[in-house]
């Protein structure tokens, strides 16, 4: 049989370190296929790897541990095993109570020998138990979907206006007339029937002023108003196609929210 891989994500050399030997003892059969730093490059390698395990640091330069989980998520290829996760976390008791209620897999950073050795003996049964490729990618879309649910950040105050600075004129959008946000690199896109503004705000910052009853989150870069969705085209692959009512283009809604756009 050939022996499982995992992808180490840890921005702390020593932490790093000190992770992959505790692992090596506990479990020596595991292969380290990676070990990176920052959430692009475990993203990318993850994709590029496909390993059976990933441990992922919650707090990394670029990409957080759960946004790393958000795109693999999305950009998995159909029918490919999705991996295991594993999150690393400083004390944190909010994360701690959220990984638990969903039944996800964590370790406190320092890594402690005795949770490290429970954490391996259910990864080990997982995977031993683990046939349906497609129903272990649903149970993690399950488990993402409520860790990165609006929760503590649905009380920020609500944003009624966007500021879109073009040159010297400052235009006052109202958020009821946009169509859709865009991330677009260090800028998000904000679309209106009418026109197009670029704003200097990354989308997490963002989305807890929006009201999430009316802007849905259908993409880990795209936030649609769903009074201005005219319909709902689902494909084999679990993607979600979204024809707009006063805009030309389509939208992708991933799997990882197409649970949005089931008929009642």
């Amino acid at each position: 049989m050939t022996p499982p891989r995992a992808l180490i994500a840890e921005d702390e050399p020593l932490l790093a370190a000190g992770l992959r030997a505790e692992l090596a003892a506990a479990w020596p059969e595991l292969e380290i296929a990676a070990q990176v730093g920052d959430g692009e490059s475990a993203l990318a390698q993850a994709l590029a790897l496909k390993p059976e395990v990933c441990l992922l640091d919650i707090r990394m330069p670029g990409l957080s541990g759960l946004e790393v989980a958000q795109a693999l998520a999305e950009d998995w290829p159909e029918g490919a095993p999705f991996p295991l996760l594993v999150f690393v976390t400083a004390y944190d008791q909010y994360a701690l109570q959220a990984f638990e209620a969903q039944a996800v897999d964590y370790l406190d950073k320092p890594v402690d020998r005795a949770r490290l050795a429970a954490c391996v003996e259910r990864l080990k049964r997982r995977l031993a138990d683990r046939a349906d490729t497609g129903q272990t990618l649903q149970s993690a879309l399950g488990q993402l979907r409520s860790l990165l649910g609006p929760g503590a950040a649905a009380a920020a105050p609500r944003l009624e206006v966007i500021q879109a600075q073009t040159g010297n004129l400052v235009h006052l959008v109202p958020v009821d007339e946009v169509v859709y946000f865009e991330a677009a690199d260090k800028y998000l896109r904000v679309l209106t029937a009418e026109r197009e503004y670029l704003i200097r705000m990354p989308l997490k910052e963002l989305l807890p002023q929006l009201d999430p009853q009316r802007f849905w989150q259908v993409h880990r870069s795209t936030v649609v108003q769903a009074r201005c969705i005219a319909s709902a085209r689902r494909d084999e692959s679990g993607k979600v196609f979204l024809t707009l009512r006063n805009r030309p283009e389509t939208l992708v809604a991933s799997r990882l929210y197409a649970h949005l756009f089931r008929g009642m």
